[in-house]
């Protein structure tokens, strides 16, 4: 059975064949990591290292998004995986285990509320067009969705209205505690609520509040936040999970190569909170987008549109 790669550590470090690999594994990873260039016989030693760990639990462990020690987890994949990122955008293989199953992501809100049975749920009668509103009433019937919730709302709305700008380190990090922590049926209703007004597209794209998490002053390129997320564990697995589970196939009838909506979306919400945060685009349509220009990208345009087309002009997600 696939183990969890901090176990497949352990593991690894008590065997000395295999903890002398893993160490040449991590000067690897530690000099692409400082962008120090890599001589031909240090590449084939690289190379080499990551071939000779075999059928080593190592090769084939995974992370779970809601672990604890979820940063080290993914640590160990990356040093092990390191040849992966070899200066291309496909990350090829998502470091998460496969997502929960279809089924999972149909619970209706008359469910929810039978779930939450003995709470005051009279608040949820409201306006039954706003879906976007009724979400955020049934997450305040949760005192970890309410408290998670507020907490990122407010560090991510600190210095708003002032020259002060907001800390969006903290704000991503607020985020995915939020999207980490909190049951799914709580997360998915507040972000993918539909909407017939713009009163109730306002408050969904407020979810991630715009203003920190996902807006600068003015639009980087999109090569530019690529770079800063493959420079963070967390991103660059959330990115690798997003490109394996949102894969489009323009052939496949469903238009994804994996079959899977439930695994698109869990992946989708992975990204909030990363340096690659998406949103939708404004208040009166569902269409979402990173906050980025493929403009004065040279001759890496095609590479620039392709990240960006990943979220605008996906038929998967």
């Amino acid at each position: 059975p696939r183990s969890d790669c901090i176990t497949a550590e352990q593991q690894c470090l008590s065997d000395s064949t295999c903890n002398a690999t893993y160490r040449i594994l991590e000067n690897c990873a530690l000099a692409k990591t400082r962008l120090l260039p890599l001589d031909h016989d240090s590449r084939v030693r690289c190379l080499n290292a990551e071939l000779d760990l075999g059928n080593s639990s190592l090769l084939h462990c995974r992370c779970h998004r809601r672990m604890k020690r979820q940063e080290h987890c993914l640590r160990i994949f990356w040093t092990v995986h390191s040849s992966m990122t070899d200066g291309y955008f496909n990350l090829e293989t998502s470091p998460y285990e496969n997502p929960a199953n279809e089924e999972h992501w149909k619970t209706d809100y008359n469910k929810l509320a039978a779930l939450l049975s003995g709470k005051d749920c009279s608040q949820l009668a409201g306006d039954a067009t706003n879906l976007c509103l009724k979400a955020t009433h049934v997450c305040n019937l949760s005192k970890k969705c309410v408290r998670l919730r507020t907490d990122y709302a407010s560090i991510c709305t600190r210095g708003a209205g002032s020259e002060d700008t907001c800390d969006r380190r903290k704000c991503h990090r607020g985020l995915r505690n939020f999207f980490e922590k909190v049951p799914e049926d709580f997360t998915k209703r507040i972000l993918f609520c539909p909407c017939q007004d713009e009163l109730c597209g306002e408050r969904r794209r407020k979810t991630i509040v715009p203003d920190c998490s996902f807006q600068y002053n003015t639009k980087p390129n999109c090569l530019w936040l690529l770079d800063s997320c493959l420079e963070d564990h967390i991103c660059k697995s959330r990115l690798a999970d997003f490109q394996q589970n949102c894969q489009p196939a323009d052939m496949s009838p469903d238009g994804c190569s994996q079959h899977n909506h439930a695994a698109c979306l869990q992946a989708y919400m992975g990204m909030i909170g990363t340096p690659m945060t998406p949103n939708y685009v404004s208040n009166s349509s569902a269409e979402i987008s990173l906050w980025c220009t493929c403009e004065s990208s040279g001759n890496q345009k095609e590479k620039c549109d392709q990240i960006l087309g990943m979220f605008e002009s996906n038929k998967c997600l």
